[in-house]
């Protein structure tokens, strides 16, 4: 089995942060084949994944097989810090630069200069930072707040994003030059409950590891607790399923995981709009639309989508009965009688002199 682990660090005792990853479903496979193709190359990479997919393992794991592996591996969330202080974490500044800046400091790119800097959660910058960041990455030099002198830097820059960036571009959030120069490589982590073969082997690590650190002895999973892992959706993802496991192993008895040990969350998160790891195509946009109408209460669904589909339909061909007819694959005249049946068209009204499609105002004798 193939695990990716974060370096031991007390910090990680109250961290958020996923902590471990493995490959073992057929996707996450894939994903790691492609990683260990790229990852020797100087490209810089955009990581895309939910919250608690694990991308900043992967990042580690990038600059682990990188000819800078012996150099500095910096991470950093973008969007914890405010938009004015910001510019002086990445970038550095000098002494007096702004109130409090006592003395001069390097920043992120200074300290991961010669190796990899991660820029986790990338769509969080302003927009002006964007800008300097873009002339960063072009230049290959920071200059400081508060100086004129540039500092030449070697940074390999890999990047990491829960959002699409491309409604964030079409919204005017995100610099699509930006963009272009950060997704030179594009790694998407697909979000586990779409791997599920890789649900066991990360709970049996994080027994594991959580056992020890408990100081318990062995502690099994029951056949029942295994189904109801691998049944569950994990909103959360890996951060999701390893607090689960810690918090398990504090309440189960004699050395075994029972399925009424596990305390499984009944939130629903949606994700139509802003996760990467949703199906925004077509058929999976209608697919949620149906959910949410069967969640609601009432009857009758098939005519009313029915209504809903030859409605839409008409309006997109301008009202013209000919274009909805083959749009849908109907006939006309199943065509007309369903609209004239939803009161989109007036029966028995003489055409008016113009109007050459036929459309909205209907006369039968013709």
């Amino acid at each position: 089995m193939q695990l990716l682990t974060l370096p031991p660090s007390p910090a990680l005792a109250t961290s958020i942060r996923a902590t471990a990853q493995v490959f073992e479903d057929p996707k996450s496979r894939a994903l790691l084949a492609h990683l260990q193709r790229v990852a020797p190359s100087e490209a810089s990479v955009l990581i895309i994944g939910e919250t608690g997919t694990g991308k900043e393992l992967v990042a580690r794991h990038i600059h682990n097989l990188s000819g800078r592996r012996d150099k500095p591996f910096v991470a950093v969330n973008c969007g914890a810090f405010s938009e004015s202080l910001v510019e002086a974490e990445l970038f550095g500044h000098e002494k007096g630069a702004f109130t409090g800046a006592l003395s001069s400091k390097a920043g992120w790119f200074e300290e991961a200069n010669g190796g990899t800097l991660f820029l986790d959660e990338i769509g969080d910058l302003p927009m002006p930072i964007q800008v300097k960041l873009l002339r960063v990455l072009q230049e290959r030099e920071v200059v400081r707040l508060g100086s004129r002198k540039s500092i030449p830097i070697d940074v390999r820059v890999l990047a990491a994003t829960n959002v699409q960036l491309e409604k964030a571009i079409n919204a005017g959030h995100f610099r699509e030059d930006l963009y272009y120069r950060l997704d030179v490589v594009s790694l998407e982590l697909v979000p586990l409950r779409e791997r599920p073969g890789d649900i066991l082997p990360l709970t049996r690590h994080f027994i594991q590891a959580y056992s020890q650190r408990l100081g318990y002895g062995e502690v099994s999973l029951s056949s029942e607790a295994e189904a109801k892992l691998r049944g569950y959706g994990w909103p959360g993802n890996i951060r999701e399923l390893e607090n689960v496991i810690h918090h398990t192993l504090l309440i189960c008895r004699d050395g075994v995981i029972r399925q009424e040990d596990l305390r499984l969350s009944n939130m629903r998160i949606e994700r139509a709009d802003d996760s990467p790891g949703s199906d925004d195509s077509a058929e999976g946009l209608l697919e949620r639309a149906f959910q949410k109408l069967f969640e609601q209460p009432g009857g009758a669904l098939h005519e009313k989508v029915e209504d809903a589909l030859l409605r839409a339909a008409y309006r997109f061909s301008h009202y013209n009965q000919v274009h909805t007819a083959n749009l849908l694959g109907l006939s006309r005249n199943v065509t007309r009688t369903r609209l004239i049946k939803m009161g989109e068209l007036a029966v028995n009204r003489r055409q008016p002199a113009g109007n050459t499609q036929g459309e909205r105002v209907l006369n039968l004798s013709i």
